[in-house]
This record gives structure tokens, C-alpha cells and sequence, in this order.
């Protein structure tokens, strides 16, 4: 079963730029310059997004100099995508159970 900390963290990851600065983190490292170059966003609104994704725990921050580099966190993905999994486990069980109408 899903907990209220998965829900959060899928309403965290539910945000299209937050999901797409995720998929991009999930392939390197990169600072807040490359994820504005690469997603077109402008700055003040990716450092937003890229709050949440640190306060939700999804990545985390490596100074270097003037620039801050992030890196997903792979895993709380991972845990997140047990959960999943346990769910659609329990679903090609329950296919069968048919709770009988009053």
C-alpha cells in the first residue's frame, strides 16, 4: 500500500518539469546552468522546482565553486518503483477476488 510519503513524492514527480529535470538527472549530473539550457526554463523558476525535488528528498546538491550540481537520489526512485511493483503484484492477484454485491 502506498504510504502518504509515496503520495507526496508522486505529486512531486507528477509537475512535467520537475519529471523531465528528474530524467535528466537520472543520466548525469549536471548544475542549474545545463538544466536551464536544457529545459528551457527560466532560472528562478528551475531553482523553485529544484527546492521541492531536494526537500522531497529526490536529489541532492553538490556545491563545486560558484555552481551548484544536482544528482538524483536513484534510491528513492527505486523504493518508490517497489511500491509500484508491490501494487501490480497484489492487482494480478486480486484479478480473481470478487467481493459479492449486497
Amino acid at each position: 500500500m502506498l504510504t502518504s510519503v509515496d503520495t507526496d513524492l508522486i505529486r512531486v514527480l507528477a509537475d512535467p518539469l520537475r519529471l523531465h529535470i528528474v530524467t535528466l538527472l537520472a543520466k548525469e549530473t549536471l548544475c542549474t546552468t545545463h538544466l536551464v539550457e536544457e529545459t528551457g526554463a527560466r532560472q528562478t523558476n528551475l531553482s523553485n522546482h529544484l527546492k521541492v525535488l531536494r526537500e522531497a528528498g529526490v536529489v541532492e546538491t553538490e556545491p563545486c565553486g560558484r555552481y551548484t550540481y544536482y544528482r538524483l537520489r536513484p534510491d528513492v526512485i527505486a523504493q518508490l518503483a517497489g511500491r509500484f511493483a508491490d501494487l501490480a503484484e497484489s492487482a494480478r492477484h486480486a484479478a480473481d477476488n470478487k467481493r459479492a454485491c449486497p
